[in-house]
């Protein structure tokens, strides 16, 4: 029987009039000098809804912001909501070139930028047509006066009075429209539901363990997956927003210190620039609970940053899963293990989210589940709550990726006989040497044990005998000078030789905005030239 009195559709707005009615007066946000209580926060994102219902925003349309992590870009991921339109949030590290594509891909109807990228924003402006409406964030930058539009804090306090928010007239309509990386080409438009941006919040809320009293520091992008919906789930219990524009280790170091933060999410390569900063130390990031994902962090980052006091959360998402959808849960047996046992168990991409049943499978090419082995490979599939509505505009990838009634991932796993799922490699980064498959998740692990070692990438480059062969790029910590020969040796003590790399280099590893290494850009370089031959 459907009864309506029942029946609520779900939509993330809601987080933000339940804490503004119980924590009226509770702080809501903290950047600087600044504090927004919970009720200012709510009258900012009326404002902001009415000053885009006053520039002709309405249901269903797009909205872009180009803003980093300061309070503006956090209201966006409910002002334009209010309407029934679309947050687009930009990855502020993108080209104009990029920029102006996911633009107009949208249909992006009002942009708001902070003036910092002014420079982009000016070169792109004639690209755009769709944009009717440029809004100006001012902050650390001074204002680009020949950019014609509003300052955001104007556009705010022109605003109408009244309240023109609407109802989803489906929790299933978009919400947010986060593009993926475009590694393979331009990005693609990941639609995020009402119903799956509510309940994907809920599901960090839960698996982090935050609540009213929770301080979370934004070390994550909020233009990532909606900042892996922590930009509502930390509302939706109450929590603090913590803003933090750029990360700096002192800085964040003195935040935790200083506003007692209790939570916070990092890619790997964050949380390595923070263990091996000289401010490290022990208790430096004390009492702290972190979510990490975005690339399988090796047990030796996750033992480093517990060292410090702070409990790794490992968890594992793509865009597509609106973030994070498994986590690496702690069995109750941990506890008796030492933290190198603990840290291996902890390193591993775990089980399904509690809200996303029914989860996950690892299956071969004909859909069946491998065996629980932890040693047969196949593709790591999702569906359920958190799993995103599909592609915008590309019915043919959005039916590609949903192959037999499962999204597809891309990356290959193993299953555990505890029924973990352990990451092995990106279907694209498997190297085949010889015959033989070799992970490069593997490979790095071991490298990253190596005391002269802060990162490492390992990507298959040509090979004439075994048609490509593991190369390593390697960054060493700071007054480390461990050659090549020293690092190989090192691998082939610890794994099969055929396993070990090759060749070593030296140097920076190109990376996302979000801290992820870019294998992409080694292995294109790698094989110039060279057509890609499997022995």
């Amino acid at each position: 029987m459907n009864n309506p009195v029942g029946f609520e559709s779900l939509c993330p707005t809601s987080f933000l009039d339940r804490s503004a009615s119980v924590y009226p007066d509770k702080a809501a946000v903290l950047y600087g000098d600044t504090t927004y209580t919970y009720a200012e926060l709510a009258d900012r994102v009326r404002r902001l809804a009415s000053a885009l219902a006053n520039v002709g925003v309405e249901y269903g349309d797009k909205v872009a912001f180009l803003v980093p992590n300061v309070p503006a870009m956090l209201e966006g991921h409910y002002g334009p909501m209010r309407l029934g339109a679309i947050l687009v949030a930009i990855n502020i590290r993108l080209s104009a070139r990029e920029i102006s594509y996911i633009l107009n891909h949208s249909g992006a109807k009002v942009l708001v930028f902070d003036s910092e990228y002014a420079p982009i924003v000016r070169s792109l402006k004639g690209d755009v047509p769709g944009v009717t409406t440029f809004v100006q964030s001012v902050d650390t930058f001074p204002r680009a006066d020949d950019i014609v539009g509003p300052d955001y804090e104007e556009f705010l306090a022109a605003a109408p009075d009244g309240d023109p928010s609407v109802r989803l007239n489906s929790e299933m309509d978009s919400v947010a429209i986060d593009y993926t990386s475009g590694t393979t080409g331009m990005p693609k438009g990941v639609e995020y539901s009402g119903r799956g941006a509510y309940l994907s919040a809920l599901g960090e809320a839960l698996e982090i363990g935050i609540n009213w009293r929770s301080v979370y520091l934004w070390t994550l992008p909020m233009f990532h997956c909606n900042g892996w919906c922590f930009t509502w789930a930390v509302t939706a219990v109450g929590g603090t927003h913590l803003c933090l524009r750029r990360i700096d280790a002192r800085e964040v170091y003195d935040l935790v210190a200083d506003q007692g933060v209790s939570h916070m999410c990092a890619a790997p390569t964050v949380l390595t620039a923070l263990y091996s900063s000289p401010l490290a130390g022990e208790g430096k990031l004390a009492d702290v609970r972190i979510m990490t994902a975005g690339a399988p962090p090796a047990p030796q980052v996750i033992r480093s940053i517990e060292d410090m006091g702070a409990t790794i959360v490992h968890t594992y998402g793509l865009t597509e899963t609106y973030g994070p959808i498994t986590v690496s849960a702690e069995q109750p047996a941990w506890d008796s293990l030492d933290i190198h046992e603990r840290a291996n168990l902890k390193s591993r991409q775990g089980v399904a989210f509690i809200l996303a049943e029914p989860g996950l499978r690892v299956v071969d090419e004909n859909m069946s589940d491998v065996p629980r082995d932890a040693e047969t490979m196949g593709e790591v599939v999702m569906r359920g709550n958190m799993v995103m509505s599909g592609y915008y505009n590309d019915q043919e990838a959005t039916d590609k990726a949903f192959t037999g009634g499962w999204f597809h991932s891309g990356d290959l796993g193993v299953w555990h006989p505890d029924g973990y799922v352990e990451l092995r490699d990106r279907a694209k980064d498997v190297i085949i040497s010889g015959g033989e498959n070799i992970s490069s998740q593997e490979v790095e692990k071991v490298i990253m044990e190596h005391p002269s070692v802060m990162e490492v990438c390992i990507v298959g480059v040509p090979d004439e005998r075994w048609g490509e062969v593991p190369k390593a790029f390697v960054v060493q910590n700071d007054g480390a000078d461990a050659s090549a020969e020293e690092i190989i040796e090192f691998c082939r003590e610890r794994i099969a030789h055929f396993k070990a790399p090759k060749h070593v280099e030296f140097g920076e590893l190109p990376k996302t905005a979000t801290g992820k290494i870019q294998k992409f850009v080694l292995r294109d370089k790698e094989w110039a030239g060279h057509d890609r031959r499997i022995n």
